[in-house]
């Protein structure tokens, strides 16, 4: 059953809710930016050789991978859960989309899995680096 929040504790759940949403937002750019990569490079896409579009997608596997190795928690996570402790929440217990979020975002699982699982994708998108190689950084004239 859910319960009522204060004014404050409202908008933290939402907050939590909206960060949350970004969350998944990250993954799904991050897991479906590589398979979008894969496949444009079948169907002669040339968006996804975007070298702008391409170094955010290497950069936010990279942060993922090294948060991963060094044993840190995403700060995206730690944010929302600070703002859930805020709004009082300490289980999604109220609305639907969050809970189903979570669901797909968290996961149990020892940490090596999580550390080879992204070591495996960021590996991945490196080596799509190089064999779907975005357009040049240099100006041409």
């Amino acid at each position: 059953m859910a319960r009522a929040l204060n004014g404050s504790q409202q908008w933290y759940a939402i907050a939590a809710d909206a960060l949350l949403v970004l969350h998944v937002l990250f993954v799904v750019f991050i897991v479906f930016g590589l398979v979008l990569i894969f496949v444009g490079r079948f169907l002669n896409w040339q968006w996804v050789r975007n070298r702008w579009f391409r170094l955010a997608h290497l950069i936010g596997i990279g942060i993922v991978v090294l948060q991963a190795w060094f044993g840190l928690i995403c700060p995206l996570t730690i944010w929302e859960m600070s703002l859930r402790a805020r709004a009082g929440d300490a289980v999604y217990e109220g609305a639907f989309i969050a809970h189903v979020l979570n669901e797909l975002l968290y996961y149990d699982a020892p940490a090596w899995v999580f550390v080879v699982a992204y070591t495996v994708f960021g590996s991945l998108v490196v080596l799509s680096w190089f064999w779907v190689p975005p357009r040049s950084f240099r100006v041409s004239r």
